[in-house]
């Protein structure tokens, strides 16, 4: 059997476990996945990217698609009334002062010898800096804050159309990841982890304590969609006549409709992102990152700049993730940045990343969507298991009290399972990069 065929093959053998789901449970919930299977096959396809491309152990990812998230907040919502008026000028004045510290100290880094002189300029240059500028922010903090906190007190966005945030996301994750890179990539893959990791998290405490910002732990509700509400649909009298016409339930009908429509949306994005990520994989600058990631010594005694390769494929894994995390926040209609959990999530995908096949994009996609199916099948099937386990025990038992309790933790369990019997017998996944 060729290599080809087999991939056909797995992807079919995915989509009629999809299918099946339609078929047995419902195709809303079918299409839920399928959706869920296209972002983290994006997500999955960032971190391949860096990972798969140029051994970049990259464990910050949801600190990047939660900046991407963040970005439907600053594009499509409305301005907040009064806000920048209030304070919203002085918080961007503030900012700008912030990076003009920051860009100072270096260049006085860099300028002064080493020594004492230098290490005392630095601390007062960055302590008299942070006293100016938090006195800058604080008092416009509190102003935007104040403004109808019950349901807003923060900036708002510009008001654009939703899909604009989508490649905004890709920019402002790839900004972060450019900064991110610039200090955190002469670390070694270890350090290079857990400094990642750190940074994710910084990212999230930001996202949910600066409320005039995103409004933090009060979450955004009301991002624009760029599609209709299901309500719309159920009072159109053409969609109302189709319905009619198939014998479908209205309120059903529109559900589907609308995932499908996100579906052919998320499925362009994916598309495009494939080609182009399998042409540059293709390509001379491809063969020359895959040098990098097998021997970095080597690529570097034949004259390549190894450390601004690594930055580079650094900032298009984190562009990948940003939209995604746009994506996502645009399909549920909403920002919870207590949602994005690094240790959890972050698992999640390099899962996909290891199952589907390290430096395969197609493995990427494939592992996003079969990993995103077993993720939210596995919980029914594990409570079902445990109830038939359970069947011939006293109802008061607190045996099967446990057991049916454990079931919550079958996700997790199979997801390690997964990894540690792909890892034994094909550590080069599904479908193995070439």
């Amino acid at each position: 059997m060729s290599q080809t065929t087999r991939n056909l093959l797995l992807f079919l053998v995915v989509g009629a476990l999809i299918a099946l789901t339609g078929l047995t449970q419902s195709w809303n919930a079918a299409l839920t996945i399928v959706n869920m299977g296209l972002i983290s096959a994006i997500m999955a396809l960032g971190v391949n990217i860096q990972w798969g491309y140029a051994g970049l152990y990259n464990v910050g990812t949801m600190g990047f698609v939660a900046l991407g998230g963040l970005a439907t907040v600053l594009v499509a919502l409305d301005p907040v009334p009064g806000a920048w008026q209030a304070g919203g000028f002085r918080i961007l004045a503030a900012l700008l002062f912030g990076a003009a510290i920051i860009a100072a100290a270096a260049l006085l880094h860099r300028r002064l010898p080493r020594g004492r002189a230098r290490i005392l300029a630095l601390a007062v240059l960055l302590i008299s800096g942070l006293v100016v500028y938090r006195w800058i922010l604080d008092p416009a903090v509190a102003a935007v804050e104040a403004i109808n906190p019950a349901l807003q007190g923060n900036i708002g966005g510009l008001g654009l159309p939703v899909l604009l945030s989508w490649p905004v996301g890709g920019l402002l994750a790839a900004g972060a990841g450019w900064l991110i890179g610039k200090t955190a990539l002469g670390l070694r893959s270890d350090y290079l982890a857990i400094a990642t990791l750190g940074i994710a998290e910084i990212v999230i405490a930001v996202m949910k304590n600066e409320d005039w910002l995103d409004r933090g732990v009060k979450n955004i509700v009301d991002i624009p969609r760029p599609v209709p509400f299901e309500v719309d649909l159920q009072a159109s009298q053409s969609f109302l006549s189709l319905t009619s016409w198939i014998g479908a339930d209205s309120v059903a009908a529109s559900a589907v409709a609308i995932k499908l429509i996100y579906a052919g949306m998320f499925l362009a994005v994916l598309l495009v992102l494939v080609l182009l990520s399998e042409a540059a994989l293709h390509s001379p600058w491809g063969r020359m990152m895959r040098a990098i990631r097998d021997n970095e010594v080597a690529a570097a005694a034949m004259g390549k700049d190894v450390t601004r390769r690594h930055l580079q494929i650094f900032v298009l894994g984190c562009a990948v993730l940003g939209i995604a995390g746009a994506m996502l926040a645009t399909m549920e209609g909403q920002l919870t940045p207590g949602a994005f959990q690094p240790l959890r999530f972050t698992f999640l995908i390099w899962v996909m990343v290891v199952v589907g096949g390290s430096g395969s994009n197609l493995g990427a996609v494939l592992g996003g969507f079969l990993i995103w199916y077993l993720w939210v099948q596995v919980e029914p099937w594990g409570n079902s298991l445990m109830a038939f386990a359970t069947a011939g025990m006293a109802d008061g038992s607190a045996l099967k009290r446990h057991l049916m309790e454990s079931a919550a933790h079958m996700r997790l369990l199979v997801m390690g399972v997964i990894l540690i019997v792909v890892l034994r017998f094909r550590p080069q996944g599904l479908i193995p990069g070439k």
